[in-house]
């Protein structure tokens, strides 16, 4: 089916490594009413071109992948193509990968072993808007909330390098925000959003946003 022929269908574009699985949920997909599949691709760099191009509704992203892995492709996709919902799709039931995905903006956090119905339910339901979890996973992230949560970490002494507003701006980051977003909370030009989140990665030491926005959750800033 086409983009052409799907006018008013959810636009999916996949993301996984390996080309068999891949183009395995793109054929399943493909069949599903009221859903067009316009591309899959085998890494998050790849990921992230695709979406800005061909401005898919939903993405469904492998966790682990060569180039670049889909956490890191997630937070770029809340950058550069913010309209996009991106589900987490993938074999690593890790507790890890899910708080990281979800930090980065992901809207859901699936495994792969669900039914092809299933799963086309769920990218309708991410193009709702619907955040959506695997049972198992909900339900371990429960039975954590349910425990009395452990005393804050003190911040880091690197965190007094940064400024009040640079502080803010990590805080923001860590939520999922987007540059735009952080500009409109904080009055600020996107400019000026981007040249605060250089300053911050520099002057702690972290490679990108994804690893600013743990930093932030490891040390209280949540």
């Amino acid at each position: 089916m086409t983009a052409d022929s799907a006018a008013g269908a959810v636009r999916v574009l996949v993301v996984d490594d390996q080309e068999l699985v891949r183009e395995g949920i793109a054929s399943l997909l493909g069949i599903q009413p009221g859903i067009t599949v316009i591309g899959a691709v085998p890494d998050g760099r790849q990921a992230v071109e695709a979406a800005v191009a061909h401005h898919p509704d939903v993405v469904l992203m492998d966790v682990r992948m060569p180039v670049m892995d889909g956490v890191t492709a997630v937070a770029e996709l809340a950058d550069r193509a913010p309209h996009c919902k991106v589900i987490m799709l993938t074999t690593f039931d890790d507790d890890e990968y899910v708080g990281r995905a979800l930090g980065a903006g992901a809207i859901g956090y699936l495994l792969k072993n669900l039914p092809s119905a299933e799963l086309a339910a769920a990218v309708r339901l991410a193009h709702a808007g619907v955040a959506q979890l695997d049972a198992a996973v909900a339900r371990r992230l429960a039975a954590g909330l349910s425990r009395p949560a452990p005393p804050a970490p003190a911040p880091a002494p690197a965190l007094s390098a940064l400024t009040e507003r640079e502080t803010d701006v990590l805080r923001l980051i860590a939520t999922g925000s987007t540059n735009r977003e952080i500009a409109g909370r904080l009055f600020l030009s996107e400019g000026t959003v981007k040249n605060h989140i250089s300053r911050v990665l520099s002057r702690l030491g972290l490679r990108d946003r994804t690893h600013a926005a743990i930093y932030a959750r490891d040390h209280g800033l949540l």
